[in-house]
């Protein structure tokens, strides 16, 4: 059995392999401490957007202190666990910012099925503003117990 040890990784190698990935963890500073919350996200090249609603925590978090941390993670089995730990900078987009067109709708894409078959509408029905966060990272480090995809990728 190998030891965990974070390694540097590249961006592109990073996100090649964590784009398919359905859920992100991002940790914002809030007053009380760390807040983290799970959420959608596309990894585009421009940077990570992250999908969530406004007037919630981790919105009120950023517009304060605009540091995040994003954890993305793979595997299964023991010997298949691995993720990647970025840091970088967030800025949060409003609904309909021309930033988002191209992101948000690779999001639909990505997440389309996971609605079911009424179940997009629903959202769309029940969602008063999507906003999404771009991240752009600063720092990237990778974690992997062994067979991993991160695994001798310094």
């Amino acid at each position: 059995m190998s030891a965990v040890q974070a390694a540097p990784v590249h961006l592109e190698t990073a996100r090649r392999l964590l784009q398919r990935v359905p859920v992100v963890r991002v940790a914002t500073a809030g007053p009380d401490g760390p807040h983290v919350v799970p959420v959608w996200f596309v990894w585009e090249a421009e940077g990570v957007f992250c999908s969530l609603f406004d007037d919630t925590v981790t919105q009120a978090n950023i517009r304060r202190d605009s540091r995040v941390a994003l954890v993305f993670d793979v595997g299964g089995e023991w010997e298949e666990l691995a993720g990647v730990v970025l840091t970088g900078t967030a800025r949060p987009l409003r609904p309909g910012h021309p930033e988002l067109r191209a992101p948000m709708s690779r999001w639909h894409d990505k997440y389309r099925e996971r609605f079911g078959r009424h179940g997009f509408r629903t959202f769309s029905e029940s969602t008063r503003d999507l906003w999404f966060l771009r991240v752009i990272p600063d720092e990237l480090a990778a974690w992997d117990h062994g067979a991993g995809p991160f695994a001798g990728t310094a």
